[in-house]
């Protein structure tokens, strides 16, 4: 049974309240960590990586125990819903520090916190991956629905780069995630409401979680497109976690521009994230287009391959005091990013058909936790990277927000948002190419 507009529309409508928790966590954690709590730039780093480390665990269990659920909502309905309300909580309480606190308490009381709001992510995330590859077998409808995923989550990616870091400048962090909490929950509650006749697989898998999972991971094509989309991660964690401090050291607004005024209104950070996110949106009709006519992968290599020049381009610009041509460059940045925001997850529930198909076993849950491993392990390593980059070059942290660097730091902050991930990238693509694609052709044939 295909599905109609509103239950595409209304699945992707999720990754709006998901997305915005991913933004805090990628481009806000390290920094609140290390200008604003005063905690070292490389402990900072290590604790939100071994946060993230953790979150990893969790993974497994959930997309496990999401196969086996049993309800009269379905098997991943119940998850997300409770997640919903999880996810917020730790996030809110994450910034609300009490002052006073010594560097270790500060630690202690930000990693609880960030240990609750990824748990609750994970019980939103898991399930919600799965669905992708249980509400439909169609590969084109995968793609249209990966289309409004991803243009919601451009929208929760402006809510959590822009809009948060204004309210946190006016009203400190705490506030700022109780404001968008609503959004968090509604967004997973009306995708939940919206999808709630569409087809469902509702018969638990009948298998251990270590059968579960060998049965992932004999498919060959799959683990090799969870390595590389891994990779690919990397590069994009290694910019966000820069792009606030490259925002205040890198692009120092010169007043006279065309979007000068927009720089001073919404701050800097926030205007390159909405120049971000206006490509993205724009990207994503695009992208859907360019997978049924190319394919999905060579869709994808495209985009990866204009991503780099993107990078290498922003690298020649930087430093800059034009704010306009910056956030031009950022607005084309979204454009490329789209492909690695939306083709993978579409390509990968296609990959759960070819298991299913050989073993008559629908493990949804397994599959989606093992292809967020990838992206949770890159994500987790990137601040930990960037950290250790930044230190090596001299970083000096700060409790006011800003604190004059050495050229040499400054250099080291330039590499890392455009050359080194552009590096990535490339490694990415030669991995598609030469390694996924012959698996990906046996295995879909």
């Amino acid at each position: 049974m295909a599905l109609t507009l509103g239950q595409k529309a209304g699945w992707g409508l999720a990754d709006m309240g998901v997305v915005v928790f991913v933004v805090v966590k990628q481009l806000l954690v390290l920094t609140f960590l290390t200008s604003f709590l005063g905690v070292p730039v490389g402990i900072a780093g290590f604790v939100t990586t071994a946060v993230l480390v953790f979150d990893m665990i969790t993974d497994p269990l959930i997309g496990y125990l999401s196969d086996r659920t049993q309800s009269r909502f379905g098997r991943r309905a119940p998850w997300m819903f409770w997640g919903a309300l999880v996810m917020p909580a730790g996030m809110i309480g994450l910034f609300a520090v009490p002052q006073g606190l010594a560097l270790a308490g500060n630690l202690v009381w930000v990693t609880g916190f960030f240990v609750l709001a990824t748990i609750g992510f994970t019980m939103i995330a898991i399930p919600y991956g799965a669905m992708a590859g249980e509400i439909t077998q169609n590969p084109r409808e995968r793609s249209a629905m990966t289309g409004w995923r991803m243009g919601f989550a451009s929208v929760g990616i402006l809510v959590g780069g822009a809009l948060i870091p204004g309210i946190a400048a006016a009203k400190g962090y705490a506030w700022a995630a109780i404001t968008v909490s609503p959004l968090i929950a509604g967004a997973v509650w009306l995708s939940l409401l919206a999808t709630a006749k569409a087809p469902h697989i509702v018969q638990a898998a009948p298998v251990g979680l270590s059968e579960s999972f060998r049965t992932v991971l004999a498919n060959r094509a799959f683990l090799v497109l969870v390595v590389l989309y891994g990779v690919m991660t990397m590069a994009i964690a290694l910019i966000t976690a820069g792009l606030p401090f490259a925002a205040i050291y890198l692009v120092v607004d010169s007043g006279d521009t065309a979007l000068s005024g927009a720089a001073a209104a919404l701050s800097t950070l926030s205007l390159m994230f909405a120049a971000f996110v206006a490509g993205a949106i724009l990207s994503q009709a695009v992208w859907v287009l360019l997978s049924h006519r190319l394919g999905k992968l060579w869709a994808l290599v495209l985009g990866l391959c204009l991503y780099v020049g993107l990078l290498y381009g922003l690298y020649l610009a930087l430093p800059s005091v034009n704010v306009t041509a910056i956030a031009g460059i950022f607005v084309l940045a979204g454009m490329t990013n789209g492909a690695y925001q939306q083709i993978p997850w579409a390509m990968y529930p296609d990959l759960m058909d070819v298991t299913r198909a050989q073993t008559g076993l629908a493990l949804e849950g397994a599959f989606s936790a093992v292809w967020l491993f990838g992206q949770k392990l890159a994500n987790a390593l990137a601040p930990a990277v960037l950290g250790l980059i930044l230190s090596a070059a001299g970083w000096q942290e700060a409790t006011g927000g800003y604190v004059a660097q050495t050229d040499g730091a400054l250099a080291a902050l330039q590499l890392s948002v455009t050359l080194i991930p552009a590096a990535v990238l490339s490694i990415a693509v030669l991995g598609l190419v030469i390694f996924y694609r012959p698996q990906a052709e046996r295995a879909l044939a």
